[in-house]
């Protein structure tokens, strides 16, 4: 993230009432919080974020055993990440598709060779990670296969 983006954030922060606010882009990650001393103007909205937040964690529990279940097909190497053979052509997969190992389910474009990326696993694809065309680092999850 630029540092003027995260400026701007800080002046939203300091200018509301919000007292934390955590962004998300890409690999970043930016927490801005701001603590005052409660008076009793501002003790009910400490209340509320209180009571959002054990509802917030139920959630991303149940979210995380869901996914413990599943299985990270991770990129081999480093390059451009691409789901179907050609543009406008048919993704090779999709969220739903079952595969099997050695069906090609992606292509990695590194140093002008498109190289086909094999399933390791047989399972439906649950969820891709990565977009159409993003580029990808060695290792970095690609999408997630429930094995079942």
């Amino acid at each position: 993230m630029k540092i003027s983006y995260i400026k701007q954030l800080i002046k939203i922060v300091e200018l509301s009432e919000v007292e934390e606010l955590e962004v998300r882009k890409w690999w970043t990650k930016v927490r801005i919080s701001k603590h005052r001393s409660a008076g009793p103007a501002q003790a009910g909205g400490y209340v509320v974020e209180a009571a959002a937040a054990p509802a917030l964690q139920a959630a991303e529990k149940e979210k995380a055993a869901a996914d413990e279940n599943l299985v990270e097909f991770k990129s081999p190497m480093v390059g451009t990440f691409y789901r179907a053979p050609s543009p406008g052509a048919q993704p090779y997969v999709q969220v739903g598709d079952r595969v099997t190992p050695g069906q090609v389910v992606c292509l990695i474009e590194a140093m002008k060779l498109m190289n086909e990326i094999e399933a390791e696993v047989s399972g439906a694809i649950v969820k891709f990670l990565v977009e159409n065309e993003q580029p990808v680092e060695y290792g970095q999850t690609l999408f997630l296969v429930n094995p079942s």
